[in-house]
């Protein structure tokens, strides 16, 4: 059997989801056949343990022109299962989603149109989000801080329902739990993001995998995200500014303790004690050493960067206008 190659790419990452599965698929062809193009529904099954694996055979026999089922060996996370579909997906626009159908399949063709006004990343952004305080105020706070420290100007990061350009997927290099930040790391090679108010749903069957825990876990990756998109390229920038300061910290503290040398030795001056006993000689001492390994380690990195240079990967090309000549004929190719 043979079936077109689809234009669109619906990814959806799961685990123990087997009651939503069934009703998802449902909605899925039926908001598709509203779009008229091509497609194929990628289930990428993250290591369940209930009876999604069996669900998902049975809904491949049944439609499989359309359905297509990636299985993990055991849990690996949603930043994998995302990055393995976007490397099996075939089409040239991917569409994201939960397994969970709080995310409204008939969202799917205003999504796309909101692409097609120029747009290489379309994100949902839940409004009146139907899940419990422990989700939603951490939420909140993460998106709150991440909107303003990166300047990507979007209210809900967290969200899976995403429509991408191919080109972005092919780009975006995702490992540990950065699918939260495909947006920012989107925005920092050049490519436009937007976003678009959607329905949200309460749970449909299942519990949710996700909880206030990832709170923290979500900062540190933002940690890794600030570093990636802001110094990576210059990595003495900020172990440099950084240890400068504190050196001069040290710096000052030794000169103050210095001069009360001073004054105690050379001038005379009474009621000033030993400096070497005081604890504050240790910290100017410390501050000093610390500052250079800082300074060093920023050097280093400034080293390897300049080793393993490659000019490719400063930059993201959208397209090339260039005329490609032959001995008989000059065309324009884009």
């Amino acid at each position: 059997m043979t079936v077109p190659k689809p234009l669109l790419s619906l990814i959806i990452p799961l685990l123990n989801e087997a009651d939503n599965l069934r009703p998802l698929h449902e909605r899925l062809t039926a908001s598709l056949a509203q779009v008229g193009q091509p497609y194929e529904i990628l289930f990428v099954d993250d290591g369940s343990t209930d009876a999604s694996p069996a669900i998902l055979e049975d809904l491949f026999r049944r439609d499989p022109a359309h359905v297509r089922v990636i299985q993990f060996r055991r849990n690996f996370g949603k930043t994998a299962a995302l990055s393995a579909g976007f490397a099996h997906a075939r089409g040239q626009v991917l569409i994201t989603m939960d397994a969970d159908l709080q995310d409204d399949p008939s969202e799917i063709p205003a999504m796309l149109a909101k692409l097609d006004e120029g747009y290489d990343l379309v994100a949902a952004w839940r409004v009146d989000r139907q899940d419990s305080l422990d989700k939603t105020l951490p939420s909140r706070l993460f998106n709150f801080v991440v909107s303003r420290l990166t300047g990507v100007r979007l209210h809900d990061f967290n969200c899976g329902f995403k429509v991408y350009r191919r080109a972005v997927t092919d780009t975006v290099r995702l490992y540990g739990e950065l699918h939260r930040f495909i947006p920012v790391l989107a925005h920092q090679q050049g490519f436009r993001v937007a976003e678009l108010p959607v329905q949200h749903h309460p749970r449909h069957a299942g519990t949710s995998k996700y909880g206030a825990g990832r709170l923290l876990k979500g900062f540190f990756d933002f940690g890794t995200v600030l570093f990636l998109t802001t110094y990576l390229k210059r990595p003495l920038h900020l172990f440099g500014a950084s240890g400068l300061a504190i050196f001069g910290v040290g710096t000052l503290i030794n000169l103050y303790l210095a001069f009360l040398w001073l004054l105690r030795e050379v001038g005379g001056v009474a009621g000033i004690g030993p400096i070497g006993t005081r604890p504050l000689l240790t910290v100017g001492v410390l501050a000093m050493i610390l500052g250079i390994q800082l300074i060093s380690i920023g050097l280093l990195g400034e080293m390897l960067r300049y080793f393993t240079f490659r000019p490719a990967e400063e930059y993201a090309i959208r397209r090339v206008l260039e005329t490609e000549t032959t001995e008989n004929t000059t065309h324009l190719q884009i």
